[in-house]
């Protein structure tokens, strides 16, 4: 049973807060929190949010999401505050502002130069999607072999 308990806390520390922000918490940060849902669960504890939310997915997200497997249950569009960022282990600024003082945390903040699709056609919607899930792909499997280096 302790052996059992030990696994199950190992592999939940092994997992990194991550929250995906971008302007309006409809598109790419949707998408960032659900390819990490779908792709790597067990490396990343996903989160989204927004600097100005919009209020809602926008159907094309949805759309377009589900042409890539993605499914949004239990995801909203949102804001955050400090507190949101002291729980992450990792920002991921989709916003396309590369301001240093954005956030105002002492918690890393990487910098994804995506496009912002809202308003585009399907066609870009696409493209914006392929980019943010090879990039969740890159994330995991950096976590994954840090994960290793760590046992």
């Amino acid at each position: 049973m302790a052996t059992e308990k030990s696994a199950a806390k190992t592999a939940k520390s092994a997992r990194r807060r991550v929250i995906f922000i971008c302007v309006g918490n409809s598109c790419r940060s949707q998408f960032a929190e659900a390819f990490a849902r779908k792709h790597a669960p067990d490396v990343i504890d996903a989160s989204s949010a927004g600097i100005a939310p919009f209020g809602r997915i926008v159907e094309p997200t949805v759309s377009v999401g589900s042409e890539f497997g993605l499914t949004f249950d239990g995801q909203s569009s949102k804001g955050f505050g400090p507190e949101d960022l002291a729980a992450a282990d990792l920002i991921v600024n989709l916003t396309g502002i590369d301001s240093p003082g954005l956030f105002k945390t002492a918690r890393p903040v990487v910098v994804w130069d995506v496009d912002d699709p809202f308003g585009e056609d399907l066609d870009v919607y696409r493209r914006i999607a392929a980019q943010i899930e090879a990039k969740i792909l890159l994330l995991a499997a950096e976590f994954r072999a840090a994960n290793v280096g760590s046992r």
